[in-house]
């Protein structure tokens, strides 16, 4: 015989759990003291123990339990549950966490409101560039590992050509409640294998900011950009764009880049 102890160790629950089941007739010990009302439990009740359990966390209610143990449940068929329930789990996870990260950004965006950096704005045209590219949509809310694994694999194509890398660029279109993202280095030549030509059209008018530093902190400078276009009676309009001026060394701390929104009047 188990003591109660042990046996909700076993199983990972309460005693306090395995006194309900008892008095709710799901799970009744194999002895109960009728003195001291110790419980103590056969080995051959752990299966019976798992399977509750296994209910308990895709949702089921104890009547419900009661029932589905009553009609004998399939191990094969709990496992199948298990396996959906826990892919469910992993989803719910991924997008807790993407949600997260949203809002520990938007949190680090509203704390620097009052110590943001001022950077220089000016609004200008913007030319057409013809860009070897790959794009993709971020997965997890994850930009940055996108935009770098993109230019990975454009460089992984074009290889070793003079003045191939000096105007990367990466644009950035919200379709569809969707965030696409393209990037690419300014070519001339034909596509390789690996990658695509995309044109950028050129833009009449556009309302560009200098960032300076590490990528980590673009938010701020975008917001400052954002918070430009408002103040002038402008509205964003069409996709935006990032060159990096410069961006060679690892920590990031040199990088220069410009912010490129295209703008139109606002609607009055």
């Amino acid at each position: 015989m188990l003591s109660i102890g042990v046996f909700a160790q076993i199983g990972q629950v309460t005693h306090r759990m395995l006194r309900h089941w008892d008095a709710s007739g799901l799970l009744v010990p194999a002895h109960a003291d009728e003195f001291s009302g110790y419980r103590s439990y056969d080995p051959s009740q752990l299966e019976r123990l798992h399977r509750i359990v296994a209910l308990r966390q895709l949702g089921f209610g104890l009547a419900d339990i009661a029932d589905y143990l009553d009609a004998g449940v399939d191990a094969e068929r709990l496992a199948t549950l298990l396996r959906i329930r826990r892919e469910e789990i992993a989803r719910e996870h991924e997008l807790a966490a993407a949600r997260l990260s949203d809002v520990e950004r938007r949190l680090h965006l509203i704390e620097q409101e009052t110590s943001m950096t001022t950077i220089e704005i000016i609004t200008k045209p913007l030319p057409a560039v013809r860009l070897v590219a790959a794009s993709g949509v971020p997965t997890g809310g994850d930009v940055a590992t996108l935009v770098t694994g993109l230019f990975d694999r454009v460089s992984d194509a074009v290889g070793n050509v003079k003045g191939a890398f000096d105007v990367p660029i990466a644009q950035y279109d919200l379709a569809d409640g969707e965030l696409h993202v393209t990037a690419g280095y300014e070519w001339k030549g034909d596509a390789p294998d690996g990658a695509s030509i995309v044109e950028l059209p050129s833009v009449r008018d556009a309302v560009c900011g200098i960032h300076i530093g590490p990528m980590s902190g673009i938010g701020a400078s975008w917001q400052a950009v954002h918070v430009e276009i408002a103040a002038r009676g402008l509205v964003p309009a069409g996709p935006c764009r990032e060159f990096y001026v410069r961006s060679r060394s690892d920590d990031q701390s040199d990088w220069v880049t410009e912010l490129q929104q295209p703008v139109a009047p606002a609607r009055s």
